[in-house]
């Protein structure tokens, strides 16, 4: 849009000679022309706009209004529902979201706005979260397992675990994300790891098990639904295998700038035949946290056993952030085939040999790091 802000008063300066008139004169003319362009290229936009952008907000500025953003909904959906509600044009907004590139991040969620309100505004309360206290707020936590989560849930809203392994055992329940076939040593339970989104999500009051879950697989394929899956043949792996490398991430980066370069590492071993060796994955197929990962767990008869197997484990094994998910689909290209912890920060070492790697973990053991 165009702002147009007040002319301020200035002294009117003493005029040219006439020798400065002659030298003025073709700058006066190319000032006209540039002036001039300008108002054409600015009528034109205003044109396009009156033309292209729909109706105008035609409520009276500064009117409470609640306006309900429900999990899974597009950065259209939620535009057009802003727009209804008279708080901001729709084209406004998604202009917002596109030049930032946030579509992914927008939170569902009941929000307490105004009439006529700033899209960046706008746009800047859709990604802090919605308002507190509008119905029933859960959470799933980032890395859980769908066994962890199911109990935070019951937990939460007071339902028995039961009814939410019923609703996704039984098939009331359904993601395009979730293998058609069982892999080997997969339950029906078991099946729905990584595809519940990690996130705090604002529910009805009296939603059901099956309405909750329903909402948290609808906010998993919206998320994933914003990768760019391009890579997908060049990494030779399908986009559910992408979301176990994502589940791997997820458990094993302690910074954003790490998790690149960590899917990295997971698809060179991947490609070049050698084992994972993933702690954490070691721990899914423990059941529990040892605490320390030692070599005696490193046994255990387990498809997630990464020392055991060759390449992926059957399912993810947790949940995933939109980062690691991003990750995993656009790995950074290197050669490194190690990494390790070597800061407090949570930040990691990577190696091309294992004759560096056992250097840096020699180092992080001096620095007091690593135990």
């Amino acid at each position: 849009h165009i702002s147009i802000a007040r002319t301020s008063t200035v002294t009117e300066p003493a005029a040219p000679n006439e020798t400065e008139q002659r030298r003025m004169k073709p700058w006066f003319v190319v000032a006209v022309a540039v002036v001039a362009v300008i108002l054409l290229v600015l009528a034109a936009r205003f044109l396009a706009a009156a033309v292209a952008g729909g109706p105008s907000l035609n409520v009276e500025p500064g009117l409470p209004v609640t306006v309900e953003v429900s999990a899974g909904s597009s950065a259209g959906d939620i535009a057009a529902a802003m727009e209804e509600a008279g708080v901001v044009l729709a084209r406004d907004l998604q202009s917002a979201v596109a030049e930032l590139g946030v579509a992914s991040q927008l939170q569902a969620g009941t929000y307490y706005l105004e009439t006529v309100m700033a899209p960046e505004f706008v746009l800047q309360r859709l990604l802090t979260g919605p308002d507190e206290g509008t119905g029933s707020s859960i959470i799933v936590y980032e890395g859980d397992d769908i066994r962890r989560i199911l109990d935070g849930l019951a937990e939460q809203t007071g339902y028995p675990v039961a009814d939410f392994e019923a609703a996704l055992t039984s098939g009331v329940v359904t993601s395009s994300l979730a293998p058609v076939e069982l892999p080997t040593g997969v339950d029906e339970l078991t099946r729905w790891e990584g595809l519940l989104y990690p996130a705090r999500y604002e529910m009805p009051e009296g939603s059901t098990p099956a309405e909750m879950l329903a909402v948290m697989v609808a906010e998993t394929e919206r998320r994933v639904a914003t990768v760019d899956w391009s890579r997908l043949r060049e990494l030779g792996v399908t986009k559910y295998e992408a979301l176990i490398v994502a589940s791997l991430i997820q458990r094993e980066a302690g910074t954003d700038d790490d998790r690149p370069l960590i899917a990295s590492v997971i698809y060179n071993r991947l490609s070049q035949g050698i084992p994972l060796q993933i702690d954490a994955t070691v721990v899914y197929a423990l059941g529990e946290s040892p605490g320390r990962v030692l070599a005696e767990h490193l046994e255990i008869d387990s498809p997630w056993n990464p020392y055991r197997i060759d390449g992926l484990p059957p399912t993810p094994i947790g949940t995933s952030q939109i980062e690691s998910i991003a990750a995993a689909a656009d790995p950074t290209d290197s050669e490194y085939l190690f990494y390790v912890l070597v800061s407090p920060d949570g930040s990691h070492g990577f190696s091309r040999t294992y004759e560096e790697h056992q250097e840096k973990i020699a180092q992080a053991r001096a620095d007091g790091v690593l135990p």
